[in-house]
């Protein structure tokens, strides 16, 4: 499938944003996130990006304030997953300006919306950032 789960977590570990690709009971979740986030915010900036956890790879990179943190199957391709954190971050600067964590609590509708324009069913189906954000700006323009 390749991803699994997506986060955005804040320095203090508190989840901000989860989108996940498989079924996990709410227990299952909540432990699952508590045991990553604890992980990778150990981590300094010297050490690499990458963390096995169970069976998943968890790539995460950390913008300001948030990290995004994603989940993949063991033969997903770390780079590949660094750069779509990257788009990501790239594409809620576009129409966010700067994201910040507040921008992610404020409009969590907008952002689950652009993953879910991004990823469908754990596959990287869209990297057009103006692709991404034409439905947005659509939606922006009724209000």
């Amino acid at each position: 499938m390749g991803i699994r789960f997506i986060l955005m977590v804040n320095k203090q570990g508190q989840t901000r944003l989860a989108q996940y690709y498989e079924y996990l009971t709410l227990e299952e979740r909540r432990a699952l996130e508590a045991e990553i986030v604890r992980k990778c915010l150990a981590r300094n900036e010297q050490q690499c990006s990458f963390v096995e956890h169970r069976n998943y790879k968890i790539i995460y990179r950390r913008y300001a304030s948030l990290f995004f943190l994603v989940g993949v199957d063991n033969e997903e391709n770390e780079l590949a997953i660094l750069e779509f954190i990257h788009l990501l971050v790239e594409t809620m600067d576009r129409h966010f300006g700067n994201v910040c964590e507040l921008d992610i609590m404020f409009h969590l509708e907008k952002a689950h919306f652009m993953l879910e324009e991004m990823v469908m069913n754990g596959c990287i189906v869209e990297t057009s950032k103006s692709n991404i954000l034409a439905p947005i700006q659509l939606m922006d323009k009724t209000y």
